[in-house]
């Protein structure tokens, strides 16, 4: 079993479930869980440079010279499941559900493919009153769909272990500005709006200071609002599909402990890149 009673926080080299089978019950106040999201490929990040070539070779680029692409090194991950919701995704948030904290939250991460599914199977774990948001992630960015609606928004299921006592920490929140400010007192606008269950935040820019090359990160802005609302400082914040680290950096950042994993042994590396590069301080685990 993993010692969460010291005041340390662990990078988990394992399975969400087989992690989630390490923790003692109700040890964790906030869990954040962004899975694969069963899209049925398998999700790569490449990184490339471009070298100059000559004349006659490769592409035509700046100043009218020759250049040609090459992959330096590819990341990845299997994201195809033959049963997403009840073999994959079930036991996951029963054990999850279980090593809450009476006052605990969950927070999990889907696009349209499975998150309703995901809402029937929270709502039998949870109970229906135990639901408080589905928050919508808006964003505009990549490649525009021309034969339907271009898909440019996840879906964040927010449940809490008991609707009578939970966290949330409103005047931590980042504030937004109004959309009419017009309509309210200049205190107002100075403050601003406490966000809605619509979140208007872009990608991680993929020329950005965030971007650590690992598939689908993260923005931390996402994480850091979670967090702040959800825990308080020294709270333990989980995150079993820990991918790019970003629940890691944020929750470092906040003051809060963390225990994240996954199966990946290159999201490790990238998690534990991360967590150096702001000197934050853990335990690597392997199981």
């Amino acid at each position: 079993m993993i010692n969460l009673d010291t005041e340390e926080s662990f990078v988990v080299q394992g399975t969400a479930l087989d992690t989630l089978l390490n923790l003692e019950d109700k040890v964790v106040d906030l869990i954040y869980i962004d899975p694969p999201f069963n899209t049925g490929i398998t999700q790569t990040k490449l990184t490339t440079k471009s070298r100059r070539v000559d004349e006659g070779e490769g592409l035509s680029g700046f100043g009218g010279a020759n250049y040609v692409r090459e992959t330096l090194d590819s990341i990845g991950y299997d994201d195809s499941h033959e049963d997403f919701i009840g073999t994959f995704l079930r036991p996951v948030l029963e054990e999850a559900h279980a090593k809450l904290k009476d006052h605990g939250a969950l927070y999990l991460h889907l696009d349209y493919r499975e998150v309703h599914y995901a809402k029937v199977l929270l709502d039998s774990i949870f109970g229906r009153d135990n639901f408080l948001n589905e928050i919508i992630w808006a964003y505009d960015y990549g490649g525009k769909a021309k034969t339907r609606w271009p898909a440019k928004h996840d879906n964040i299921l927010f449940y809490v272990k008991d609707r009578k006592n939970y966290k949330f920490n409103s005047d931590a929140i980042d504030r937004e500005p109004y959309m009419a400010p017009g309509l309210v007192t200049k205190e107002k606008q100075e403050r601003g709006k406490l966000p809605t269950d619509v979140w208007w935040h872009t990608i991680v820019s993929p020329t950005g200071h965030e971007k650590s090359g690992y598939p689908n990160q993260k923005p931390l802005g996402i994480l850091r609002r979670i967090i702040r609302a959800s825990s308080d400082n020294g709270d333990l914040v989980a995150d079993f599909f820990s991918g790019s680290g970003t629940t890691a950096v944020a929750a470092s950042e906040l003051s809060r402990r963390f225990i994240v994993s996954d199966v990946n042994q290159q999201a490790i590396e990238t998690t534990s890149s991360r967590l150096d590069s702001v000197g934050a301080k853990y335990n690597s685990i392997t199981l």
